[in-house]
């Protein structure tokens, strides 16, 4: 009997993971970031870090200088902070499992006042095994914090570097 109901108990735990699992739905976004239908949400990470930014040349502006991103660092946790992977320059999701993805920016939308634009990525193919795989579109959404540091650029500090702390949720979707 004890046996029958330490069974039953486990399988009403995993029929309870898989309702939630399955029940993730897709955050209201603004239009320009918005998934395409025929995509599923189903993994939602947190990225906490920095970005980096480096003094540069303007563009077609000699003479002229500012601050240009150059890449993210970021742990990627979920919603008990436990990390289970990492987000880099490319730009590059990897789990803690090996699989990772990398994408290409289709739009962005304003974040909060003082904060990174939303942002909407087409997936690379996937590499590896595990919970990046087919992959097929990361969104960005409630962005804290990293924007270009608002101190001075200029000839005398060119190729300087800054971090600037960031936060940010990745929605991460696969083909239904």
């Amino acid at each position: 009997m004890k046996t029958a109901l330490r069974l039953l108990s486990g399988a009403s735990i995993i029929a309870a993971m898989a309702a939630c699992s399955s029940a993730m739905k897709a955050p209201d976004a603004p239009a320009a970031v918005t998934v395409p239908a025929g995509n599923k949400l189903v993994l939602s990470l947190r990225g906490a870090g920095d970005l980096t930014y480096e003094c540069r040349v303007k563009a077609a502006m000699p003479g002229a200088y500012e601050w240009v991103f150059a890449g993210p660092t970021a742990v990627l946790s979920d919603q008990n902070g436990k990390v289970l992977g990492k987000y880099y320059a490319g730009p590059t999701w990897e789990s803690n499992d090996g699989s990772k993805v990398t994408g290409k920016q289709l739009a962005t939308a304003p974040g909060a006042a003082n904060a990174i634009p939303l942002q909407l990525v087409k997936a690379n193919p996937s590499t590896g095994s595990g919970v990046m795989t087919d992959i097929t579109y990361i969104q960005r959404l409630n962005t804290m914090g990293g924007v270009a540091p608002s101190d001075s650029c200029a000839a005398d500090n060119v190729g300087a570097k800054k971090l600037v702390k960031y936060q940010a949720d990745y929605l991460f979707y696969k083909a239904n």
